[in-house]
């Protein structure tokens, strides 16, 4: 049984990792996709990879921080589907440093990207809805699962900018859940630890990634990934079909009674 039959679903960073995985298991459900890159080549082989699933895929190609981002991504939605019925906000990156030694530019790229962006969009979103006539009492809930991290649930030396937007995050959740239930509207939160990606592979030699033509590095040297490893109870990091496991858990109709929450994924790391 395909649970997401006839949904119309949003992810941003959805061009690989984590978001791509997220994208591919609501398509598994039947649902279909407006999914967002900053990378075109990206956002493109998603569309395909979706396809492959047997889904109906449209991309957006741009940074989720353009102020005009918002009214792009929920226009492709309507005009190629004609509804919307789930928000993802997964697109991000870090940028880490001592607090000694960040920029004003480094603190602002953070939280505009992780807490600005999926306001800015969930905004635009609930516009949307509100111009539309109540829904039939049948016609179960839409949602909206924002990607936090345990950094910004529990606090990461050298991540404060990144923690600072991810808490934030959990407080626009958790304010939006009340604001929005009464228009049967869950709003709920994912708390990553170390999922397997390329943001937090093994340091081998000099690892980077481009944002926006500036380029950052990431990775974890391997006498950190050894004590993660270690510390959680699960003896591992997680892959990022799991951690989409749990996103698309907050989107099915199960979860209809379950809001303001923010699971934490992370191998029991933070308990």
């Amino acid at each position: 049984m395909r649970r997401l039959e006839g949904k119309v679903a949003l992810v941003t960073g959805a061009g690989r990792g984590i978001g791509l995985q997220i994208a591919i298991a609501l398509a598994r459900e039947g649902a279909k996709l407006v999914v967002n890159d900053l990378d075109e080549a990206p956002a493109r082989d998603a569309v395909r990879a979706l396809e492959a699933e047997g889904a109906e895929a449209i991309c957006v190609v741009s940074s989720v921080t353009a102020p005009e981002f918002p009214d792009r991504f929920v226009e492709a939605a309507l005009a190629g589907f004609g509804g919307i019925d789930i928000l993802v906000n997964n697109a991000g990156y870090i940028w880490n440093s001592r607090i000694d030694q960040m920029s004003d530019e480094q603190w602002g790229a953070m939280l505009d990207v992780h807490l600005t962006a999926p306001f800015r969009i969930i905004r635009r979103l609930v516009r949307h809805w509100k111009g539309l006539p109540a829904p039939a009492p049948d016609a179960g809930h839409r949602k909206i699962v924002n990607v936090s991290s345990i950094s910004g649930t529990h606090g990461a030396a050298g991540q404060a900018a990144y923690a600072s937007a991810k808490a934030g995050l959990v407080g626009l959740t958790k304010s939006l859940a009340r604001e929005l239930g009464p228009d049967r509207v869950n709003v709920n939160a994912v708390a990553f630890g170390w999922i397997e990606t390329r943001l937090t592979q093994e340091i081998a030699g000099e690892t980077f990634i481009d944002v926006g033509g500036r380029r950052h590095r990431v990775g974890l040297p391997k006498p950190a990934l050894d004590d993660l490893r270690k510390r959680i109870p699960l003896r591992r990091g997680g892959s990022a079909d799991e951690a989409a496991g749990g996103v698309v858990l907050l989107c099915l109709p199960q979860s209809d009674y379950i809001s303001g929450q923010v699971v934490e994924i992370d191998g029991g790391l933070a308990i």
